[in-house]
């Protein structure tokens, strides 16, 4: 059939029913004859032709339909994951790094200005467990007391146990909110009972009225919570049970038994008392709660058991770590640490003190505190060129000391670095340092840090780690060893008076690189023996550390071997070119042109520096490493015009002429700042 037929057919079936429409007045099954005939052609064409019109278009929609990709119809109907967790979270248990009033902020202000109050008598509560003190057995301190009873099961590897080595937060309160969180989670499983363990230090004092503040705020919100009917709270008559204890040298039980009274929990905590002793055994007081409340975990029904420590040094009683790690994780209670964030390789950070009572001279002292390191031993090399031994800045490591970390993360629970100072990306300048905190220069992204967390593994493992790798080993020998070596201030300047003088100047000089000399050798020679094995290395840490260690050993020892060489070299006879010159002046210099073996010295420090730099940005090795590379590694003399003849005069005169007596004003007595 042709296109034309085709057409004239389908007006003709289309032009059909309007005709039959005309001729009837009724349908066709109401004109009463419709039993009696049957459709004509025409009808049933008419039929045919709109059944196939109307099946076409069918098809060419299911065909535009089905044509859409699958992935574009899923995206109108999904909705975002990050909305339906914050929908499922409770809004009065939100927390974040910033101050707010209510329960939920990972910051805090004024942790200096309050003060504690009279502690309550609860003398005849109170249940002591004295530790005992640790006996010197070489360089290691040996703890007396039967391992065995806190030895638990050794578990295999492959078994995942949640915690976290730190949280950065501003303020104690901030982290006590948070915990608040971690109790309503365990509340939610089962009934629970939280230990919380003060440290008595006398540095902690400013803070223990503002924690103490705190709990009533966190135990009226559980009580909110409890009266409205939280599914949390329906485990039994006394769901929440709290223990208060403090510990120095000794471990007392300020509650003997778990209480609910928020009155008797108050009271308990402002009843903490201040030790003047300045040792912290937390892990064994750690390991003797554990052990002292082990039946509300093996009776029936079985509660949860939360333990929470307050400190703000790195404890003395390192030797117990593994045994409170055992017993911890043996009857599963997670430990959560507030302290404060560890020196970057450091053990010693130095904390501000100003005298409380205003009749004392109130100028800042610094204090040396044992706040880390954040690794089992020292990963960072002691170097310092310009005499800054007594006071050297100091950098946040990123980690709080490593025995409260460890022992928070191998239980599940987690480690509040709480720093009132805390801010990123900024310089804290020493008058910019909280009272009772220790000075930090620089803080850095825990969200970088994360990839260097320290190995938190048991001590035999730690030492059997470090043997296997030469890098390891010549990193960690090479920080020990540093930490003994002080430099002593370098001299740059030597006026000449006359030939004579200017050479005793020069020998005086060089008898400070003399000594500086073969210590950086050793440091050198320590750490190239670890290059061999760098390529091995495949943890980030190890990396940035080793790098760092030889870059910076390197770039030490060509300066001190540079500049003994430029002092014998003037020795030999230097002139002047400008006859009104007076003083030679020893000045950095990019290029290194005593020796080609130093030369080569240069070469590779250069490349660890600036590897670290390029691999480990936003750390504090590429801080260390940035600094480093800032001075340059040679050395030049410089001639220049000092008047050294009239600085001679000018000082005779003064020597001679007599000094007016001038009434100095009246100082406030100054006293040394106590056992922190």
């Amino acid at each position: 059939m042709t296109d034309r037929a085709a057409g004239r057919q389908g007006r003709a079936a289309h032009e059909e029913p309007k005709v039959a429409i005309v001729e009837e007045s009724r349908p066709w099954w109401k004109s009463g004859t419709w039993l009696g005939r049957l459709p004509s052609p025409r009808e049933l064409g008419a039929c045919g032709v709109s059944f196939t019109l109307h099946l076409a278009v069918l098809i060419v929609l299911s065909s535009i339909i089905l044509a859409v990709p699958i992935r574009d119809r899923l995206t109108l109907s999904a909705l975002p994951l990050d909305d339906l967790e914050e929908d499922l979270v409770a809004q009065e248990f939100h927390f974040s790094a910033d101050v707010h009033d209510e329960v939920g902020a990972l910051g805090d202000k004024g942790l200096a200005a309050a003060r504690p109050t009279a502690p309550v008598d609860a003398a005849e509560s109170q249940i002591s467990y004295e530790l005992e003190p640790t006996t010197a057995v070489g360089d290691i301190q040996v703890q007396e007391f039967d391992r065995a009873m806190l030895e638990g099961p050794k578990i295999p590897e492959n078994v995942i146990v949640k915690g976290a080595g730190s949280v950065g937060t501003s303020g104690a309160m901030g982290a006590v909110d948070r915990i608040t969180h971690e109790i309503l989670l365990s509340l939610d499983e089962r009934p629970t009972t939280v230990l919380w363990l003060f440290d008595q230090s006398g540095s902690l004092k400013p803070q223990r009225e503002s924690i103490a503040k705190r709990f009533d705020r966190v135990y009226e919100e559980l009580g909110v919570i409890q009266k409205s009917g939280n599914e949390a709270f329906k485990h039994g008559e006394k769901p929440l049970l709290t223990v208060i204890a403090e510990f120095g040298n000794l471990v007392q039980l300020l509650t003997p038994k778990p209480i609910d009274d928020l009155t008797e929990i108050k009271e308990a905590v402002r009843a903490v008392s201040d030790d003047t002793g300045g040792r912290e055994y937390v892990f064994q007081a750690v390991g003797f709660l554990a052990e002292k409340f082990r039946h509300q975990r093996l009776a029936r029904p079985r509660r949860n058991v939360m333990i929470v420590a307050f400190t703000d040094e790195a404890g003395d009683d390192i030797e117990a770590l593994d045994a409170a790690v055992d017993v911890c994780r043996k009857y599963e209670m997670p430990v959560y640490v507030i302290g404060v964030p560890a020196p970057f390789g450091r053990a010693t950070a130095y904390v501000k003190y100003v005298d409380p009572d205003p009749n004392f001279d109130q100028s800042p002292q610094w204090a040396p505190v044992h706040q880390g390191p954040e690794s089992l031993l020292p990963e960072r090399i002691k170097l310092l060129f310009g005499g800054r031994a007594k006071m050297e800045e100091q950098m946040d490591s990123g980690f709080g000391p490593y025995g409260l970390c460890r022992l928070a993360y191998e239980t599940g629970g987690l480690y509040f670095t709480v720093h009132p100072n805390r801010e990123t990306g900024k310089r804290i300048q020493p008058w910019e340092t909280a009272a009772m905190s220790s000075h930090l220069s620089s803080f850095f992204d825990e969200r970088v840090m994360r990839n260097y967390r320290p190995d938190y593994v048991p001590t035999r493992d730690y030492y059997q780690m470090v043997k296997s790798n030469a890098a390891y080993t010549a990193l960690v020998e090479a920080s020990q060893l540093s930490a003994t070596t002080p430099m002593e201030n370098v001299r740059l300047r030597f006026p000449r008076i006359d030939d004579a003088q200017f050479a005793r100047d020069l020998s005086n000089a060089q008898r400070t690189a003399a000594k500086l000399e073969p210590k950086t050798n050793a440091l050198v020679a320590i750490l190239r023996q670890g290059e061999r094995d760098r390529d091995k290395v495949t943890t980030p840490r190890w990396q940035a550390g080793f790098d760092l260690a030889i870059g910076r050993a390197l770039a030490v020892n060509v300066r001190t071997e540079g500049y003994n060489a430029m002092l014998a070299e003037a020795k030999q006879g230097l002139e002047f070119k400008d006859e009104q010159s007076d003083t030679w002046e020893l000045r950095p210099s990019e290029s290194v042109t005593v020796s080609s073996a130093l030369a080569k010295g240069a070469e590779d420090a250069k490349k660890y520096l600036e590897r670290v730099v390029a691999d480990h940005p936003g750390t504090p090795w590429a801080l260390d490493a940035t600094q480093e590379l800032r001075e340059p590694f040679g050395w030049e003399w410089r001639e220049s015009f000092t008047d050294v003849a009239g600085r001679i005069a000018r000082a005779e005169e003064a020597r001679n002429r007599p000094r007016p007596e001038r009434p100095e004003p009246p100082r406030k007595p100054r006293r040394d700042p106590p056992a922190l």
